[in-house]
């Protein structure tokens, strides 16, 4: 009976939010919409916040359910590769459309600020990248495996873009259609990365780091540490003499060594980034890394 009780609350709670959004439905209109009194849902969940985590968990509970169960009749049909990303992904577009407001719209609410929600979105935004992950490298197979954080960070800002745009009616495409177009722009492009052999920008394991999961030091570190190497790289590739080089390079080393202190000297670290910002073309790439030292608090 319990478990029946929350779900219809949660059920309910998902209608009434959709009809009236997040700060007009009160927890009084769920209350008489699942005739029940109100202290009642409140010994099932504490506040609105937590009550709308619910409905946010069991919103993508259903999607990761249903996205299993089409990944399982997929395998059967025996569909070429590329048509079950395509079906795969107009599923995933449908859903959140369909879902938009528990998918997407949720960020400008003030629940992101609920230590609950916050635990619970963490957790639905690494399942969904995984998932992403898995979509493509079924694909792909291993010729991606390089380039999976970059493919899925161009695939979720495309279908983040295209959803804002249909959802707002701006545009009316079906999203078979918008499927399709998504899965043969794509191709083109890890074509051309895997043919290529490029570099890649964004790790797999990089893309589960955001506003709402910041890198731990390890990560920070590592990535500080790619930087350096490739302002090195930039710094022989200079059209210097050898000695100015060797001069930059050590600035490089002597950054290093500051930054494997327990308390960096603010002052030095500016000290050799003003050094280095002071060769014109290397002046792109120092900025950013004064950028990542802030973000890391270092400087």
């Amino acid at each position: 009976m319990e478990q029946f009780k929350r779900q219809l609350i949660v059920d309910t709670a998902m209608r009434i939010f959709r009809e009236k959004g997040y700060f007009s439905a009160s927890m009084q209109d769920i209350a008489e919409a699942c005739s029940m009194a109100k202290a009642s849902i409140y010994k099932v969940f504490s506040s609105k916040e937590d009550l709308f985590t619910g409905v946010f968990v069991e919103v993508h509970r259903i999607l990761f359910e249903e996205a299993r169960e089409l990944d399982r009749r997929l395998r059967l049909e025996g569909l070429p590769p590329k048509e079950v990303l395509r079906q795969k992904i107009e599923f995933q577009l449908q859903y959140m459309l369909e879902n938009y407001f528990f998918t997407s719209e949720f960020k400008e609410l003030p629940v992101t600020s609920n230590e609950n929600f916050l635990i619970e979105w963490r957790k639905k935004r690494a399942s969904l990248l995984t998932l992403h992950q898995d979509c493509f490298y079924d694909t792909y197979g291993e010729p991606i495996l390089p380039y999976l954080g970059d493919v899925v960070a161009i695939f979720r800002g495309m279908v983040k873009e295209y959803l804002s745009h249909t959802f707002q009616a701006v545009i009316a495409a079906p999203m078979a259609n918008l499927a399709g177009f998504i899965v043969d722009r794509l191709d083109v492009v890890i074509g051309d990365l895997i043919a290529s052999k490029a570099q890649p920008v964004l790790k797999a394991s990089s893309a589960f780091f955001n506003e709402i999961n910041p890198p731990d030091d390890q990560t920070r570190q590592d990535n500080l540490d790619d930087l350096l190497k490739f302002l090195a790289d930039k710094i022989r590739e200079l059209p210097r003499p050898e000695p100015i080089q060797n001069e930059l390079l050590e600035v490089i080393e002597w950054l290093k060594l500051e930054l494997g202190q327990p308390k960096p000297n603010g002052t030095l670290l500016r000290v050799y980034i003003n050094f280095l910002d002071s060769v014109s073309e290397l002046a792109p790439y120092v900025r950013q890394l004064s950028l990542v030292l802030k973000r890391s608090s270092v400087e």
